[in-house]
């Protein structure tokens, strides 16, 4: 005879004694449960049952919120779905519940825009983003090219039409932004997906995707500057006038010009060499290393020093102030972005970028010297196959990036203006050069 508190006869639970069970599991019939807790402080509904021959159990939901009747009506649809009918199979009540879960997550998404998402997006990863460039680029270029266009738009509406129609006016006029901006589209639908607020394929996937509807962004920086009738995406200074250009710095006082100074030597970028600090140096084995948090493909760069270059260091530790290699006005501040533009300026050549003489080297490197492009690639922190980077990390590209380093020094020193028929002449490869030494 079961003389169990909070049970009636028929072995059905009472509503007013739910409370006052002890720890345990106390059965109503029909595979409804409530469960308390050692502590009685918590009580739940489960629902037991079997399944393929599988015991499963299925939380409904806590006595505070559901009470005994509401608990019998889903046990009761439960039992429905476990027995089927003439025209449906039998169903597992846990997997129903979850389909249902996924359908509603799903239409729910139909009110959330991609707008929404890309700002969810952008403030769950600003803090991880320490280039903040970087994290301004975010909502610049879509505000101005993806919202426009479907930035109100049901985030699981977005499919590969609406992303061509952002992508396609300035793929070929802004090649890098657009390459760019796709990753940044591609980044926001993951983001979706995986918050349940989309399914399917990514529709702004570049492989196997949008690089069978948009030419490689290489190829497409080519077609833009074949447009503009210029070569370079920045301006830059025919090599054999970088002679007489680094004898006109090196008379200008002041650290933007070493800093310049430097930047040309090392081929590197500005905000490479604006955030170099003391630590990353190392005078005695004659090497710089940037940090890839610095570095535009995000992988640490080796830089060779030559002779040339520790001499601009050297200048800069007499009036070493802080961390920074090349300080700015402010205390414990780097130079500004601005200050070799400006310098540029007053040296009357507003036509030139700092960037361009990376053109600049990276032409000399290929007209002039007998070098292999990896070699000169490399120097620029370009990206290169893994295969051919693996191959020179075996053998000697770092050696090979310092006599480079070296020869740009000493093209760099040749005061003179030079025609480039005649600097090309007058050129002695490094393998003559050795074998006269030898």
């Amino acid at each position: 005879m079961a003389e169990e508190k909070g049970l009636r006869e028929t072995g059905k639970l009472v509503a007013v004694r739910l409370k006052n069970l002890p720890p345990g599991l106390h059965g109503d019939g029909g595979g409804l449960w409530l469960q308390v807790t050692p502590n009685r402080r918590g009580r739940s509904w489960v629902f037991r049952y079997t399944f393929h021959g599988r015991a499963r159990e299925m939380g409904l939901g806590s006595l505070d919120t559901i009470g005994l009747a509401d608990a019998r009506e889903q046990a009761r649809q439960c039992r429905q779905l476990l027995q089927g009918t003439p025209t449906t199979p039998p169903v597992d009540p846990i997997e129903s519940r979850r389909a249902f879960r996924t359908a509603a997550k799903v239409e729910a998404a139909k009110a959330i825009t991609f707008k929404a998402c890309a700002e969810k997006y952008m403030a769950a990863h600003r803090a991880g983003w320490r280039n903040t460039k970087h994290a301004a680029q975010w909502p610049s270029t879509l505000n101005t090219y993806v919202y426009p266009m479907f930035g109100d738009v049901s985030v699981q509406e977005i499919d590969t039409a609406l992303v061509m129609k952002a992508l396609e006016p300035i793929w070929q006029k802004k090649p890098e932004t657009a390459s760019r901006l796709r990753g940044r589209i591609e980044a926001v639908l993951d983001w979706a997906r995986a918050a349940g607020y989309r399914t399917g394929e990514n529709p702004a996937r570049w492989r196997g995707h949008l690089e069978n509807l948009l030419m490689r962004t290489s190829s497409a920086a080519k077609a833009a500057r074949r447009a503009a009738g210029r070569g370079e995406h920045h301006a830059a200074l025919p090599y054999a006038e970088i002679g007489a250009f680094m004898a006109e710095l090196r008379q200008q006082p002041g650290i933007a010009a070493r800093a310049l100074e430097f930047t040309i030597l090392t081929a590197s970028r500005t905000g490479e060499v604006i955030g170099a600090r003391w630590e990353e140096i190392n005078s005695a084995d004659l090497v710089w290393t940037v940090p890839a948090d610095r570095m535009k493909a995000g992988k640490e760069h080796r830089v060779p020093l030559s002779a040339a270059a520790v001499t601009i260091l050297e200048q800069m530790t007499e009036i070493r102030e802080g961390e920074f290699a090349f300080p700015g006005a402010k205390p414990g501040r780097p130079l500004s972005n601005m200050a070799l533009l400006m310098l540029l300026r007053r040296m009357d050549r507003g036509d030139l970028t700092a960037h361009g003489f990376r053109s600049t080297f990276r032409d000399w490197a290929g007209d002039s010297t007998d070098f292999p492009r990896e070699v000169a690639e490399m120097a620029l922190a370009h990206t290169v196959s893994d295969k051919v980077e693996a191959a020179y990390r075996r053998g000697d590209g770092f050696q090979k990036r310092q006599l480079l380093a070296e020869e740009w020094a000493r093209y760099c020193a040749e005061p003179k203006t030079k025609p480039a028929v005649e600097a090309d002449r007058n050129v002695v490869s490094l393998r003559r050069r050795r074998a006269k030494a030898a």
